[in-house]
Protein backbone atom coordinates (compact mmCIF):
# COMPACT_ATOMS: atom_id res chain seq x y z
CA UNK A 1 0.00 0.00 0.00
CA UNK A 2 2.62 2.44 0.72
CA UNK A 3 4.33 2.03 -2.77
CA UNK A 4 0.91 2.59 -3.83
CA UNK A 5 0.59 6.04 -2.09
CA UNK A 6 4.26 6.86 -2.88
CA UNK A 7 3.13 6.39 -6.58
CA UNK A 8 0.49 8.38 -6.38
CA UNK A 9 2.55 11.58 -4.70
CA UNK A 10 5.10 10.75 -7.23
CA UNK A 11 2.28 11.54 -10.53
CA UNK A 12 0.96 14.41 -8.34
CA UNK A 13 4.92 15.66 -7.94
CA UNK A 14 4.78 16.06 -11.90
CA UNK A 15 2.87 18.99 -11.47
CA UNK A 16 5.49 20.36 -9.18
CA UNK A 17 7.94 22.69 -11.12
CA UNK A 18 6.28 22.10 -14.47
CA UNK A 19 9.05 23.08 -16.39
CA UNK A 20 11.85 21.22 -14.95
CA UNK A 21 9.87 18.15 -15.06
CA UNK A 22 9.05 18.63 -19.11
CA UNK A 23 13.02 18.88 -19.30
CA UNK A 24 13.37 16.32 -17.75
CA UNK A 25 10.93 13.70 -19.16
CA UNK A 26 11.54 15.43 -22.49
CA UNK A 27 15.69 14.88 -21.93
CA UNK A 28 14.95 11.07 -20.79
CA UNK A 29 12.18 10.50 -23.81
CA UNK A 30 14.73 11.64 -26.38
CA UNK A 31 17.66 9.86 -24.90
CA UNK A 32 15.65 6.54 -24.90
CA UNK A 33 14.55 6.81 -28.14
CA UNK A 34 17.45 7.75 -30.36
CA UNK A 35 19.49 4.54 -28.42
CA UNK A 36 16.64 2.24 -28.98
CA UNK A 37 15.74 3.08 -32.21
CA UNK A 38 19.68 2.25 -33.37
CA UNK A 39 19.41 -0.65 -31.09
CA UNK A 40 16.46 -1.63 -32.71
CA UNK A 41 18.00 -1.64 -36.33
CA UNK A 42 21.02 -3.43 -34.98
CA UNK A 43 18.92 -6.21 -33.07
CA UNK A 44 17.03 -6.85 -36.03
CA UNK A 45 20.56 -7.30 -38.23
CA UNK A 46 22.29 -9.48 -35.75
CA UNK A 47 19.84 -12.05 -35.55
CA UNK A 48 19.78 -15.50 -35.89
CA UNK A 49 17.16 -16.43 -38.99
CA UNK A 50 16.56 -19.67 -38.01
CA UNK A 51 17.65 -20.57 -34.10
CA UNK A 52 16.34 -24.17 -34.17
CA UNK A 53 19.27 -25.24 -36.40
CA UNK A 54 21.69 -22.87 -37.13
CA UNK A 55 24.45 -24.63 -35.77
CA UNK A 56 24.04 -27.53 -38.16
CA UNK A 57 23.52 -25.56 -41.31
CA UNK A 58 27.08 -24.99 -42.97
CA UNK A 59 28.09 -22.62 -45.85
CA UNK A 60 31.75 -23.44 -47.32
CA UNK A 61 34.79 -21.64 -48.72
CA UNK A 62 36.83 -23.22 -50.94
CA UNK A 63 39.70 -21.35 -53.54
CA UNK A 64 39.90 -22.70 -56.76
CA UNK A 65 41.98 -19.52 -57.92
CA UNK A 66 44.82 -19.50 -59.84
CA UNK A 67 47.96 -19.54 -57.93
CA UNK A 68 49.71 -16.77 -59.50
CA UNK A 69 49.65 -13.76 -57.69
CA UNK A 70 48.04 -15.19 -54.75
CA UNK A 71 49.35 -14.78 -51.03
CA UNK A 72 49.28 -17.35 -48.72
CA UNK A 73 47.33 -16.18 -45.57
CA UNK A 74 44.82 -13.27 -47.64
CA UNK A 75 41.61 -13.18 -46.87
CA UNK A 76 38.47 -14.34 -48.98
CA UNK A 77 36.62 -12.50 -51.16
CA UNK A 78 34.81 -15.51 -53.12
CA UNK A 79 32.24 -16.75 -51.34
CA UNK A 80 30.73 -18.36 -53.78
CA UNK A 81 31.68 -22.18 -55.97
CA UNK A 82 31.97 -23.36 -59.18
CA UNK A 83 29.15 -25.39 -60.90
CA UNK A 84 31.15 -28.62 -61.11
CA UNK A 85 31.96 -28.33 -56.99
CA UNK A 86 28.37 -27.86 -56.56
CA UNK A 87 27.69 -31.21 -58.39
CA UNK A 88 30.00 -32.94 -56.43
CA UNK A 89 28.82 -31.31 -53.11
CA UNK A 90 25.05 -32.88 -54.06
CA UNK A 91 26.30 -36.39 -54.35
CA UNK A 92 28.67 -36.97 -51.73
CA UNK A 93 25.44 -38.03 -49.44
CA UNK A 94 27.12 -35.86 -46.44
CA UNK A 95 24.33 -34.48 -44.07
CA UNK A 96 20.92 -34.76 -43.74
CA UNK A 97 19.84 -32.06 -46.11
CA UNK A 98 22.13 -30.94 -49.00
CA UNK A 99 21.06 -27.67 -50.96
CA UNK A 100 22.45 -25.85 -54.39
CA UNK A 101 21.42 -22.88 -55.54
CA UNK A 102 21.90 -19.36 -57.80
CA UNK A 103 20.05 -16.66 -58.21
CA UNK A 104 18.25 -15.82 -61.22
CA UNK A 105 15.81 -13.67 -63.22
CA UNK A 106 12.89 -15.07 -65.54
CA UNK A 107 10.68 -13.16 -68.60
CA UNK A 108 7.14 -14.53 -67.77
CA UNK A 109 3.95 -14.42 -69.58
CA UNK A 110 0.94 -14.61 -67.67
CA UNK A 111 -2.31 -16.19 -68.77
CA UNK A 112 -3.99 -12.65 -67.69
CA UNK A 113 -2.95 -10.81 -71.24
CA UNK A 114 -3.87 -7.52 -69.52
CA UNK A 115 -0.65 -8.05 -66.90
CA UNK A 116 1.78 -8.10 -69.39
CA UNK A 117 5.24 -10.00 -69.80
CA UNK A 118 6.85 -8.94 -66.96
CA UNK A 119 10.32 -9.95 -64.64
CA UNK A 120 10.70 -12.09 -62.07
CA UNK A 121 13.57 -12.48 -58.97
CA UNK A 122 13.65 -16.02 -58.29
CA UNK A 123 16.08 -19.00 -57.15
CA UNK A 124 17.39 -21.97 -58.67
CA UNK A 125 17.51 -25.02 -56.17
CA UNK A 126 17.02 -28.23 -55.25
CA UNK A 127 14.77 -29.92 -53.51
CA UNK A 128 15.57 -29.88 -50.07
CA UNK A 129 15.82 -26.45 -49.64
CA UNK A 130 12.18 -25.97 -48.55
CA UNK A 131 12.78 -28.30 -46.20
CA UNK A 132 16.19 -27.35 -45.20
CA UNK A 133 15.01 -23.91 -44.36
CA UNK A 134 11.65 -24.87 -43.43
CA UNK A 135 9.48 -22.61 -45.83
CA UNK A 136 6.09 -22.62 -44.78
CA UNK A 137 3.45 -23.36 -47.91
CA UNK A 138 0.33 -21.68 -48.12
CA UNK A 139 -0.56 -24.22 -51.07
CA UNK A 140 0.84 -27.27 -52.07
CA UNK A 141 4.67 -28.84 -51.58
CA UNK A 142 7.95 -28.16 -52.65
CA UNK A 143 8.86 -30.50 -55.89
CA UNK A 144 10.26 -34.00 -55.68
CA UNK A 145 13.33 -35.23 -55.99
CA UNK A 146 12.81 -37.22 -58.78
CA UNK A 147 11.93 -34.10 -60.50
CA UNK A 148 15.32 -32.56 -59.35
CA UNK A 149 16.76 -35.49 -61.47
CA UNK A 150 14.64 -34.87 -64.47
CA UNK A 151 14.73 -31.03 -64.45
CA UNK A 152 11.35 -30.79 -64.62
CA UNK A 153 8.92 -27.74 -65.47
CA UNK A 154 7.62 -27.22 -62.23
CA UNK A 155 7.88 -23.90 -60.09
CA UNK A 156 6.92 -22.94 -56.58
CA UNK A 157 5.44 -19.43 -56.52
CA UNK A 158 5.52 -17.11 -53.34
CA UNK A 159 2.31 -16.33 -52.16
CA UNK A 160 2.41 -12.33 -53.65
CA UNK A 161 3.36 -14.10 -57.40
CA UNK A 162 0.60 -16.28 -56.87
CA UNK A 163 -2.01 -13.30 -56.19
CA UNK A 164 -0.57 -11.82 -58.76
CA UNK A 165 -0.90 -13.64 -61.64
CA UNK A 166 -3.70 -15.79 -60.58
CA UNK A 167 -6.02 -14.19 -58.13
CA UNK A 168 -7.23 -15.18 -54.55
CA UNK A 169 -7.42 -18.97 -55.63
CA UNK A 170 -5.08 -22.25 -55.20
CA UNK A 171 -2.70 -22.22 -58.36
CA UNK A 172 -1.36 -25.47 -57.79
CA UNK A 173 -1.44 -27.27 -61.14
CA UNK A 174 -2.21 -24.43 -63.28
CA UNK A 175 0.39 -23.57 -65.80
CA UNK A 176 2.75 -20.26 -65.89
CA UNK A 177 4.31 -19.68 -69.23
CA UNK A 178 8.33 -18.65 -67.55
CA UNK A 179 11.27 -18.24 -70.26
CA UNK A 180 8.74 -19.56 -72.78
CA UNK A 181 8.07 -23.03 -71.22
CA UNK A 182 5.22 -23.94 -69.46
CA UNK A 183 5.79 -24.37 -65.97
CA UNK A 184 3.33 -26.02 -63.72
CA UNK A 185 2.16 -24.78 -60.51
CA UNK A 186 3.50 -27.65 -57.50
CA UNK A 187 3.48 -24.98 -54.47
CA UNK A 188 2.64 -21.42 -53.23
CA UNK A 189 4.90 -20.11 -49.82
CA UNK A 190 2.97 -18.68 -47.05
CA UNK A 191 4.54 -15.10 -46.08
CA UNK A 192 7.63 -15.99 -45.61
CA UNK A 193 10.55 -13.88 -45.00
CA UNK A 194 14.14 -14.62 -43.61
CA UNK A 195 15.72 -11.71 -41.85
CA UNK A 196 19.00 -11.26 -42.63
CA UNK A 197 18.65 -13.51 -45.66
CA UNK A 198 21.45 -15.45 -45.26
CA UNK A 199 21.23 -18.83 -47.59
CA UNK A 200 22.32 -16.77 -50.60
CA UNK A 201 24.08 -13.18 -50.38
CA UNK A 202 25.24 -12.95 -54.32
CA UNK A 203 25.72 -9.05 -55.13
CA UNK A 204 22.25 -9.24 -56.80
CA UNK A 205 20.49 -9.14 -53.23
CA UNK A 206 21.61 -8.22 -49.46
CA UNK A 207 20.80 -9.19 -46.34
CA UNK A 208 17.34 -7.46 -45.78
CA UNK A 209 15.25 -7.53 -48.75
CA UNK A 210 12.34 -8.33 -50.52
CA UNK A 211 10.95 -12.23 -50.68
CA UNK A 212 11.97 -14.03 -53.79
CA UNK A 213 9.03 -14.11 -56.26
CA UNK A 214 9.36 -18.03 -58.20
CA UNK A 215 11.76 -20.73 -57.19
CA UNK A 216 12.27 -23.22 -59.93
CA UNK A 217 14.76 -26.95 -59.69
CA UNK A 218 18.15 -26.25 -60.10
CA UNK A 219 18.77 -29.00 -62.63
CA UNK A 220 15.75 -27.64 -64.85
CA UNK A 221 17.68 -23.97 -64.75
CA UNK A 222 21.03 -25.65 -66.05
CA UNK A 223 19.54 -27.50 -68.92
CA UNK A 224 17.55 -24.29 -70.04
CA UNK A 225 20.88 -22.37 -69.68
CA UNK A 226 19.03 -19.42 -67.03
CA UNK A 227 21.96 -16.98 -66.85
CA UNK A 228 22.39 -15.89 -63.15
CA UNK A 229 21.65 -12.92 -61.44
CA UNK A 230 23.94 -11.36 -59.52
CA UNK A 231 27.64 -11.42 -59.24
CA UNK A 232 29.94 -14.14 -60.87
CA UNK A 233 34.17 -14.49 -60.50
CA UNK A 234 36.76 -16.03 -62.57
CA UNK A 235 39.84 -16.88 -61.98
CA UNK A 236 40.86 -17.85 -65.01
CA UNK A 237 39.93 -17.28 -68.60
CA UNK A 238 37.49 -19.45 -70.64
CA UNK A 239 36.04 -20.70 -73.68
CA UNK A 240 32.74 -19.26 -75.12
CA UNK A 241 29.40 -21.56 -74.46
CA UNK A 242 27.10 -22.73 -72.04
CA UNK A 243 29.14 -25.94 -71.26
CA UNK A 244 32.35 -24.25 -71.06
CA UNK A 245 30.82 -21.81 -68.46
CA UNK A 246 29.90 -25.07 -66.25
CA UNK A 247 33.37 -26.61 -66.96
CA UNK A 248 35.18 -23.32 -65.74
CA UNK A 249 36.36 -22.20 -62.21
CA UNK A 250 34.20 -19.67 -62.56
CA UNK A 251 32.33 -19.06 -59.08
CA UNK A 252 28.68 -17.95 -59.42
CA UNK A 253 26.71 -20.24 -56.75
CA UNK A 254 25.77 -21.29 -53.06
CA UNK A 255 25.63 -24.41 -51.22
CA UNK A 256 24.46 -25.74 -47.57
CA UNK A 257 24.77 -29.21 -45.96
CA UNK A 258 22.44 -30.21 -43.35
CA UNK A 259 23.93 -32.20 -40.66
CA UNK A 260 22.50 -34.23 -37.97
CA UNK A 261 23.40 -32.12 -35.48
CA UNK A 262 26.31 -29.55 -34.69
CA UNK A 263 28.79 -32.50 -33.68
CA UNK A 264 29.01 -33.57 -37.05
CA UNK A 265 30.65 -30.24 -37.99
CA UNK A 266 34.20 -32.51 -37.97
CA UNK A 267 33.29 -35.76 -39.72
CA UNK A 268 31.99 -32.59 -42.48
CA UNK A 269 34.97 -30.61 -42.38
CA UNK A 270 37.37 -34.15 -43.00
CA UNK A 271 35.23 -34.89 -45.94
CA UNK A 272 35.71 -31.23 -47.53
CA UNK A 273 38.96 -31.40 -47.21
CA UNK A 274 39.55 -34.99 -48.68
CA UNK A 275 37.56 -33.99 -51.34
CA UNK A 276 39.40 -30.85 -51.81
CA UNK A 277 42.71 -32.86 -51.92
CA UNK A 278 41.82 -34.91 -54.39
CA UNK A 279 40.49 -32.38 -56.86
CA UNK A 280 44.48 -30.94 -55.54
CA UNK A 281 45.42 -34.37 -57.59
CA UNK A 282 43.61 -33.15 -60.93
CA UNK A 283 45.74 -30.15 -61.10
CA UNK A 284 42.69 -27.75 -59.25
CA UNK A 285 42.99 -26.14 -56.11
CA UNK A 286 46.85 -25.36 -56.00
CA UNK A 287 46.66 -22.33 -53.97
CA UNK A 288 46.57 -24.66 -50.76
CA UNK A 289 44.44 -22.41 -49.02
CA UNK A 290 42.47 -23.54 -45.99
CA UNK A 291 39.09 -25.18 -46.76
CA UNK A 292 36.37 -23.12 -44.13
CA UNK A 293 33.06 -24.48 -42.48
CA UNK A 294 30.57 -21.54 -41.55
CA UNK A 295 27.58 -22.27 -39.64
CA UNK A 296 25.02 -19.37 -39.76
CA UNK A 297 25.73 -17.34 -37.69
CA UNK A 298 29.64 -17.39 -38.37
CA UNK A 299 28.27 -17.19 -41.95
CA UNK A 300 26.62 -13.87 -41.12
CA UNK A 301 29.72 -12.23 -39.54
CA UNK A 302 31.84 -14.03 -42.65
CA UNK A 303 29.72 -11.93 -44.85
CA UNK A 304 29.88 -8.89 -42.69
CA UNK A 305 26.11 -8.07 -42.54
CA UNK A 306 26.47 -6.37 -38.93
CA UNK A 307 29.00 -3.48 -40.07
CA UNK A 308 31.36 -1.70 -37.63
CA UNK A 309 29.21 1.65 -38.47
CA UNK A 310 26.21 -0.18 -37.08
CA UNK A 311 28.38 -0.67 -34.17
CA UNK A 312 29.56 2.05 -33.91
CA UNK A 313 26.05 4.31 -33.84
CA UNK A 314 24.97 1.85 -31.06
CA UNK A 315 28.27 3.15 -29.48
CA UNK A 316 27.34 6.55 -30.40
CA UNK A 317 23.69 6.54 -29.59
CA UNK A 318 24.22 5.18 -25.69
CA UNK A 319 26.91 7.79 -25.71
CA UNK A 320 24.18 10.52 -25.83
CA UNK A 321 21.76 8.45 -23.74
CA UNK A 322 24.49 8.78 -21.26
CA UNK A 323 25.01 12.49 -21.61
CA UNK A 324 21.06 12.84 -21.26
CA UNK A 325 21.25 10.81 -17.71
CA UNK A 326 23.53 13.45 -16.13
CA UNK A 327 21.45 16.32 -17.48
CA UNK A 328 18.49 14.48 -15.97
CA UNK A 329 20.71 14.03 -12.85
CA UNK A 330 21.58 17.82 -12.62
CA UNK A 331 17.65 18.52 -13.15
CA UNK A 332 16.67 16.37 -10.45
CA UNK A 333 18.79 17.79 -8.05
CA UNK A 334 17.42 20.95 -8.27
CA UNK A 335 14.24 19.51 -8.23
CA UNK A 336 14.88 18.01 -5.06
CA UNK A 337 16.56 20.50 -3.52
CA UNK A 338 13.53 22.96 -3.24
CA UNK A 339 11.63 20.53 -1.23
CA UNK A 340 14.25 20.31 2.06
CA UNK A 341 11.90 21.82 3.94
CA UNK A 342 9.22 19.00 3.55
CA UNK A 343 11.83 16.27 4.02
CA UNK A 344 12.91 17.92 7.34
CA UNK A 345 8.91 18.01 8.17
CA UNK A 346 8.87 14.52 7.38
CA UNK A 347 11.66 13.57 9.41
CA UNK A 348 10.88 15.46 12.66
CA UNK A 349 7.16 13.45 12.19
CA UNK A 350 8.88 10.53 12.44
CA UNK A 351 10.00 9.43 8.32
CA UNK A 352 13.23 7.51 8.50
CA UNK A 353 15.59 7.89 5.80
CA UNK A 354 14.41 4.73 3.94
CA UNK A 355 11.15 6.25 3.41
CA UNK A 356 12.24 9.43 2.31
CA UNK A 357 14.75 7.19 -0.42
CA UNK A 358 11.69 5.04 -1.74
CA UNK A 359 9.66 8.36 -2.31
CA UNK A 360 11.97 9.74 -4.24
CA UNK A 361 13.30 7.14 -6.17
CA UNK A 362 9.46 6.22 -7.12
CA UNK A 363 8.64 10.00 -7.98
CA UNK A 364 12.14 9.20 -10.56
CA UNK A 365 10.55 6.17 -11.47
CA UNK A 366 7.01 7.77 -12.54
CA UNK A 367 8.94 10.48 -14.39
CA UNK A 368 10.88 7.59 -16.23
CA UNK A 369 7.79 6.13 -17.34
CA UNK A 370 6.12 9.40 -18.71
CA UNK A 371 9.37 9.41 -20.88
CA UNK A 372 9.02 5.86 -21.54
CA UNK A 373 5.89 6.10 -23.05
CA UNK A 374 6.84 9.61 -25.05
CA UNK A 375 10.12 7.90 -26.12
CA UNK A 376 8.05 4.99 -27.49
CA UNK A 377 6.27 6.77 -29.72
CA UNK A 378 9.74 8.90 -30.57
CA UNK A 379 11.26 6.17 -31.35
CA UNK A 380 8.47 4.40 -33.68
CA UNK A 381 8.46 7.89 -35.74
CA UNK A 382 12.66 7.54 -35.83
CA UNK A 383 11.88 4.06 -37.31
CA UNK A 384 9.41 5.16 -39.41
CA UNK A 385 11.62 7.67 -41.50
CA UNK A 386 14.71 5.79 -41.77
CA UNK A 387 12.67 2.68 -43.11
CA UNK A 388 11.52 5.86 -45.85
CA UNK A 389 15.24 5.70 -46.64
CA UNK A 390 15.88 2.82 -48.66
CA UNK A 391 13.94 -0.77 -48.92
CA UNK A 392 17.34 -2.52 -46.48
CA UNK A 393 16.67 -0.15 -44.17
CA UNK A 394 12.58 -0.66 -43.97
CA UNK A 395 13.19 -4.18 -43.54
CA UNK A 396 15.06 -3.81 -40.51
CA UNK A 397 13.71 -0.45 -39.19
CA UNK A 398 10.77 -1.62 -37.45
CA UNK A 399 10.15 -2.73 -33.37
CA UNK A 400 8.82 -5.67 -32.14
CA UNK A 401 7.53 -6.42 -28.62
CA UNK A 402 11.30 -7.22 -26.66
CA UNK A 403 12.96 -3.83 -28.21
CA UNK A 404 9.21 -2.41 -27.01
CA UNK A 405 9.90 -3.72 -23.22
CA UNK A 406 13.69 -2.82 -23.55
CA UNK A 407 12.31 0.55 -24.46
CA UNK A 408 10.23 0.80 -20.90
CA UNK A 409 12.49 -0.84 -18.99
CA UNK A 410 15.91 1.52 -20.26
CA UNK A 411 13.24 4.26 -19.63
CA UNK A 412 12.62 3.72 -16.28
CA UNK A 413 15.77 2.10 -14.85
CA UNK A 414 17.70 5.38 -16.73
CA UNK A 415 15.43 7.46 -14.34
CA UNK A 416 15.85 5.16 -11.28
CA UNK A 417 19.44 5.55 -11.78
CA UNK A 418 19.60 9.23 -12.62
CA UNK A 419 17.40 9.90 -8.94
CA UNK A 420 20.15 7.66 -6.79
CA UNK A 421 22.40 10.80 -6.64
CA UNK A 422 19.84 13.27 -5.86
CA UNK A 423 17.70 11.17 -3.99
CA UNK A 424 20.45 10.23 -1.35
CA UNK A 425 21.43 14.09 -1.16
CA UNK A 426 17.56 14.68 -0.48
CA UNK A 427 18.14 11.97 2.71
CA UNK A 428 20.71 14.00 4.37
CA UNK A 429 19.05 17.10 5.32
CA UNK A 430 18.87 17.48 9.10
CA UNK A 431 15.47 17.99 10.48
CA UNK A 432 16.65 21.08 13.08
CA UNK A 433 17.83 23.18 10.78
CA UNK A 434 15.20 22.88 8.60
CA UNK A 435 13.02 23.26 11.13
CA UNK A 436 14.68 26.41 12.77
CA UNK A 437 14.55 27.92 8.97
CA UNK A 438 10.95 28.01 8.60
Amino acid sequence: MMLQYYFLLGVKSLRRNPVLTTLMVLILAIGVAASVSTLTILHVMSGDPIPQKSDRLFATIIDPGQKEGYIPGQSYVDHQLSYKDVQAFLKSGKGVRRVGLYGISTVVEPVRKELGVSALDGVATTSDFFAMFEVPFLHGQAWQASEDSTGADVAVLSKKTAEKYFGNVNPVGQKLRVMGGDYTVVGVLNDWKQSPRFFMYNGRTGAFVSEDEIFIPFSNAIRRETPHSGSMSCSSSREPGWQALLDSECTWFHFWFEMKSASDRAELQTYLDSYVAEQRKLGRFQRQAPNKLFNVREWLVEMKVIGDDSRISAWLAFGFLLLCLVNTIGLLLAKFSVRASEVGVRRALGASKKEIFAQFLIESAVVGLVGAILGVLLALGALQLIALQSKALAAVAHMDWMMLAVTFLMSISAAILAGILPTWRACQVTPAIQLKLQ
